[in-house]
């Protein structure tokens, strides 16, 4: 494993856009704003947004360009304190007991002592968050937190009030330095106010075409210009058509993606029909592209294109 060295925050906006950037993240003046501002105050971020945005990648962005350890709580319905927070290693620690009772050493209280110790505490991500070190604080991803339900928010609004966590058997566990804390959802409940005061906030929305498009160049830089252009506009279009999910930039990554392995340098009708699986993942979001409304969409694009060239 790389050994990780942390690297401080940057010190302005430009210097957050540049971090940003260096890493491929294409972001915007308002994003690297709050962000800065995030590291700044040491609140956590609030991010919401359609699925496929780009918040998570945030996250990871950020992580890897401060050198810092990325934790990550992927929320779903049910979770509890037990595989979000700490639990006990009980196979290890009966073991520790049949083996002290086997010794001879029945003393409960120390009993007690050994076997709810530090050794056989399992931390699980959100204790472990709370455990960096002064100057090397890990990301903490708490993603798509609309899947919990409202007891688990109103628990971590308790953790992210004072980054602390309290093990009855061994005590109060306070975080030396805050965590960086990327919160996101995609919105399909909404979060209770207490917690999003206790942060600050950004929805991350669709790029528009030209910085879709300097994504598309950076990660998938062998793909052919003229197609990546097509494939933009297409999706941009495609965003404004009633669908039940449109498109996120990870389908027009992997669409671009997918059309470069089939050694595509412009798109067809009929590239566009056997396709169509990479950006839409609902069988009528397909049937109504496939029934003329894909092709009603790129005669749109060629024509556009052919006018600005």
């Amino acid at each position: 494993m790389t050994e990780l060295k942390p690297r401080p925050a940057p010190r302005t906006i430009d210097e957050t856009l540049d971090l940003l950037t260096g890493a491929d993240y294409v972001a915007d003046r308002s994003l690297a704003t709050v962000l800065f501002l995030s590291l700044r105050m040491q609140r956590p971020l609030f991010l919401e947004g359609e699925a496929g945005v780009g918040k998570t990648e945030i996250a990871k962005v950020l992580a890897q360009a401060l050198g810092r350890r990325l934790i990550r709580l992927q929320c779903y319905e049910g979770l509890d304190v037990s595989s979000a927070v700490y639990e006990w290693n009980y196979a290890a620690q009966m073991i520790e007991i049949r083996m002290e009772e086997a010794a001879g050493k029945v003393v409960r209280s120390d009993m007690e002592r050994n076997v709810f110790s530090e050794k056989y505490l399992i931390r699980r991500p959100v204790l472990d968050a709370l455990t960096g070190k002064a100057g090397a604080a890990p990301v903490f991803l708490i993603d798509e937190l609309d899947r919990t339900d409202e007891a688990f928010e109103a628990y971590l609004l308790e953790i992210l009030s004072d980054f602390q966590v309290t093990v009855p058997e061994l005590g109060t566990i306070r975080a030396e330095e805050p965590p960086i804390v990327i919160i996101t959802t995609n919105r399909t409940r909404e979060i209770h106010d207490a917690l999003k005061r206790r942060c600050l906030y950004h929805w991350v929305d669709y790029p528009n075409a030209e910085r879709e498009l300097e994504i598309v160049h950076r990660k998938v830089p062998q793909a052919n210009s003229r197609l990546s252009a097509e494939v933009v506009s297409f999706i941009q279009k495609l965003r404004q058509v009633e669908l039940f999910k449109a498109p996120g930039v990870a389908e027009t990554i992997d669409w671009a993606g997918a059309l470069t392995e089939l050694d595509k340098v412009a798109l067809d009708p009929e590239t566009v029909s056997d396709t169509i699986g990479v950006l839409l993942k609902y069988q009528d979001d397909i049937a109504r592209i496939g029934a003329g409304e894909g092709r009603r969409i790129l005669d749109e694009v060629k024509a556009e294109l052919a006018a600005a060239e």
